[in-house]
């Protein structure tokens, strides 16, 4: 056991240096962690020697211990009073099947392609949070209908490609909708089990058999890596939460664009292979 803990300490280090920062953003941003998870996991992977599934890998297991976060953080944000459930019950059938179908597209794409929808997607959002204003609405209601389907599935789908918890996304959407910055981080959370359950659910069966994984994975999903940084995010999450009461809606809001951006660059070059 100490042979074990010598060898693979540097690994371990960063695992739950990862978990206590990505409880923290799920807390504070309502993402799940997954922005901060994915980019960890695939270098750690990848270093490891695991390049061909390491993308594969990282985003599966980040969906998984969004589950675990996502109920932590928005546990806490109740207490609050901030979440709005009635957007997470009535958008949740479309969130599931676009998460389905975002982890069904996974299995047919190359780490380099996950890799660039990471770093894209991350980039448009970045920029929306940081330079949008209040006053930018498209709507003072949140949808309902065929738009409220189509909307969700494309939130369930990217969000499953990117292996983060649909906060990302859901934020941005529901301020463009008139929702205040703190609810909307709030109800964002909720998102994260509707997203991750059923991806990694999937992602195991996807992956199964599959050679080239890390070890202790089981499908796409890590499960190693699964336990060690649960463990983290789900103690972090609430003093995120807790934080992102006490902060200034506009600071909350350029953090997380802050955040968004670093990860964004990083990730798109890695795909670019510079």
């Amino acid at each position: 056991m100490i042979d074990l803990f010598l060898q693979y300490w540097p690994l371990l280090l960063a695992l739950v240096v990862s978990g206590l920062m990505a409880g923290l953003a799920a807390g504070m941003f309502g993402i799940g962690g997954g922005a901060v998870i994915v980019p960890v996991l695939y270098f750690l992977f990848d270093g490891m020697g695991y390049g061909q599934t390491a993308m594969h890998v990282a985003v599966s297991t980040s969906l998984a211990t969004i589950v675990l976060t996502s109920i932590r953080s928005v546990m806490a944000h109740n207490r609050h009073k901030a979440v709005d459930w009635d957007i997470i019950t009535s958008w949740a059938p479309w969130i599931v099947i676009g998460a389905l179908v975002g982890m069904g597209l996974s299995g047919f794409l190359s780490n380099r392609a996950l890799l660039g929808i990471f770093g894209t997607m991350a980039f448009v959002l970045a920029a929306q949070l940081f330079f949008g204003r209040p006053t930018w609405r498209l709507a003072e209601e949140m949808p309902g209908g065929a738009v409220r389907g189509g909307l969700g599935m494309a939130i369930g789908t990217l969000s499953a490609l990117m292996g983060i918890g649909g906060g990302t996304f859901g934020v941005s959407l529901m301020t463009l909708y008139g929702r205040p910055i703190h609810r909307a981080v709030a109800t964002a959370a909720g998102w994260g089990v509707l997203i991750g359950l059923p991806s990694a659910l999937a992602a195991i069966v996807i992956g199964w058999g599959r050679e080239g994984l890390p070890p202790f994975s089981l499908g796409h999903v890590n499960i190693a890596a699964f336990a060690l940084i649960s463990v983290f995010t789900v103690m972090m999450a609430p003093v995120g939460a807790k934080l992102a009461h006490k902060m200034d809606a506009a600071l909350l809001r350029r953090s997380f664009a802050v955040l968004l951006s670093l990860v964004a660059a990083r990730m798109l070059w890695k795909a670019l292979g510079l």
